[in-house]
């Protein structure tokens, strides 16, 4: 039982720490891009790009979750 809950607060940390992380680094870059954008309107895609970065990191935590989750059944 001690396992189970040990278990969950691990996939937990795994997307709440990479999804507060993602989160803090989008923050950084979309201040960055919107800056850029209003000098030059034709780095929009640039900026968009960027922006899209950061949330690959909850996707790998997810991924991390999923994993921990399956390998403990």
């Amino acid at each position: 039982m001690a396992e189970t809950g040990l278990i969950a607060i691990g996939a937990g940390l795994a997307i709440g720490l990479s999804a507060l992380a993602a989160a803090w680094a989008e923050a950084s870059i979309g201040t960055a891009a919107v800056g850029a954008m209003a000098e030059k309107e034709n780095l929009f895609g640039k900026a968009l790009i960027l922006t899209v970065i950061p949330e690959t990191l909850v996707i790998f935590g997810l991924v991390i979750a999923i994993l921990i989750i399956g390998l403990a059944a």
